[in-house]
């Protein structure tokens, strides 16, 4: 039987792609390594870009007043900068590791549709750019938060609404292609003997998360085209004067998002259970049982929508079900983190760059999550909904929580894609950096929530001035850790120390073998160390 590393050597490079040189190796490339670097790239100059609106939007939250941008342009920036972060830098990086990696992982020659892959790479940048360029429009771009509720993003919208539902359906078209090819590939293409039960926590997640993409992105094109018709040709799906209704759009729309916010962290479940167990040099506690946590966790994303709505006025039935239903979704996702820290004890651990990212978001997420079962609770939800409690929440899901395990997955892995060692110095400075000023800028945001300030308000009362200075001065600090990671990925792309056939072995010079990645239902305890 070959193994996943035989099949690579035989097809490192795509048949048609050693004749192509320069800027069309990467335009007409269908090699999943090229594709899955284009998607990293992209997904990180989205990062800045969107980081680049945060920074506005803390400038001008830095003490109250009007300082430097006016209402409708802040509102404008915290809009774009939730679309850019959410499908322009989270969602395009876990694709681009899982082109990367999942061929490797399940012993495929590539993706199996390599064509579409190519396709739903190029289509993001036009996305982004229409979406960019709206800013820029005389109306100024869409300003009505990235949840676009109507009537805001209908009745009261702005001439730039018809770009972003332009944009929106393409960013859908790509993710919904991409997650077919991923779906294909790990049903098709897996190397013989390699049954479900056999394939890593990380095919595993992106398996699920595929699934996930191809449910929820119609209900989103359907949305959008929804208030694109009631903006310009007259239909009246949420507008309650022709017979519609607004809280039917927050129906739809998050019937479409609370799935979304899982597609967004189950990919980083997969590489923090990838990258712990070869840093504690265990096997992974309870692979079967993280595999049907993961899946039930996809289920109950569905049944939970509308815990985002305790405060439209629903029936009392209606608020218990939801409540009872986020809750139980604290379940599987406390088994994994369970899993997660079973793994860790008593393994023998070093504390690399990705180890330390990894840990860092077992911690940090698992505080995400409790803020997220505060939320859930209907009577107290009605206090802490619409505040900086929910920004602070969800920020500690998908900073520390996808962004963390994404930085976590780059350290791991580029060794494998560029045969260079990283410089570990960097990766620990930017870690560091990170993980500091992370805190200061979200911490403070629960405090600010419980104490009433709301969201999305480009000015506050003045006895928020205090906590906001130090959460902007926290904001800066953690936009310019990440060109420490910028700096540290050109280094070792340019070279450096040659990466061994297994960098990650007896690293800190541990000297034993790592456990197969493979992994079984049984758990077995790892070699003493003499």
């Amino acid at each position: 039987m070959t193994t996943a590393t035989d099949t690579l050597d035989h097809h490192d490079d795509d048949h048609h792609d050693h004749k192509m040189t320069g800027i069309k190796r990467w335009l007409y490339t269908t090699n999943h390594k090229d594709i899955g670097t284009l998607y990293l790239w992209f997904s990180f100059i989205m990062l800045l870009t969107g980081g680049a609106m945060a920074m506005v939007i803390r400038a001008e939250l830095f003490q109250p007043g009007l300082q430097i941008v006016e209402p409708d342009f802040f509102n404008q920036m915290t809009t774009v900068h939730g679309l850019i972060m959410v499908f322009g830098a989270i969602m395009p990086a876990f694709t681009g590791l899982a082109n990367w990696m999942l061929p490797m992982m399940i012993g495929a020659p590539d993706m199996a549709l390599p064509r579409l892959n190519n396709w739903s790479f190029w289509i993001l940048p036009f996305a982004f750019s229409i979406l960019l360029a709206s800013l820029f429009m005389e109306s100024g771009g869409p300003n009505f938060g990235w949840t676009f509720y109507a009537p805001l993003s209908t009745t009261y919208s702005n001439g730039s609404t018809a770009f972003f539902v332009f944009a929106v359906h393409i960013m859908g078209i790509s993710s919904i292609m991409g997650a077919i090819n991923i779906v294909v590939t790990i049903m098709n293409l897996r190397a013989p003997g390699m049954t479900y039960m056999k394939m890593p926590l990380f095919v595993w997640t992106f398996f699920i998360t595929a699934y996930l993409l191809i449910a929820v992105m119609p209900v989103l094109a359907g949305t959008v085209t929804m208030v694109l018709t009631d903006t310009y040709f007259g239909t009246s799906f949420f507008n309650a004067a022709g017979g519609g209704d607004p809280v039917m759009f927050q129906h739809i729309f998050w019937f479409f998002g609370h799935p979304e916010v899982y597609i967004m962290i189950l990919p980083a479940f997969g590489i923090v259970s990838t990258i712990i167990p070869a840093f504690a040099r265990k096997q992974l506690f309870g692979y079967s049982s993280m595999v049907y946590a993961t899946s039930s966790i996809a289920f109950l994303s569905f049944i939970v929508w509308a815990h985002h709505m305790f405060t439209t006025g629903m029936p009392l039935a209606g608020e218990l079900f939801f409540m009872y239903c986020t809750m139980l979704i604290a379940v599987p996702t406390g088994v994994k983190v369970f899993n997660w820290v079973a793994t860790m004890w008593q393994g023998s651990m070093t504390f690399e760059t990705p180890m330390l990212f990894s840990v860092a978001f077992v911690i940090l997420f698992t505080i995400g999550g409790f803020s997220g079962l505060m939320l859930a609770m209907t009577p107290v939800d009605f206090q802490y909904h619409d505040t900086y409690f929910v920004v602070a929440h969800f920020h500690y899901v998908l900073v520390t929580g996808s962004l963390f395990s994404i930085y976590a997955g780059a350290y791991y892995w580029l060794p494998k894609w560029t045969g260079h060692m990283y410089s570990e110095k960097l990766g620990k400075w930017h870690f560091w950096c990170s993980i500091i000023s992370v805190n200061l800028l979200f911490f403070p945001m629960h405090f600010l929530g419980l104490a009433g300030m709301p969201r999305r308000i480009p000015d506050y009362a003045l006895q928020f001035a205090d906590f906001n200075k130090w959460v902007s001065i926290g904001g800066f600090a953690f936009g310019l850790s990440q060109l420490i990671f910028l700096v540290l990925v050109i280094k070792c792309i340019k070279g450096g120390e040659k990466a061994p056939a297994k960098p990650w072995d007896g690293a800190e010079g541990l000297e034993w073998e790592v456990p197969s990645p493979a992994p079984y239902h049984t758990f077995s305890t790892p070699p003493e160390i003499k």
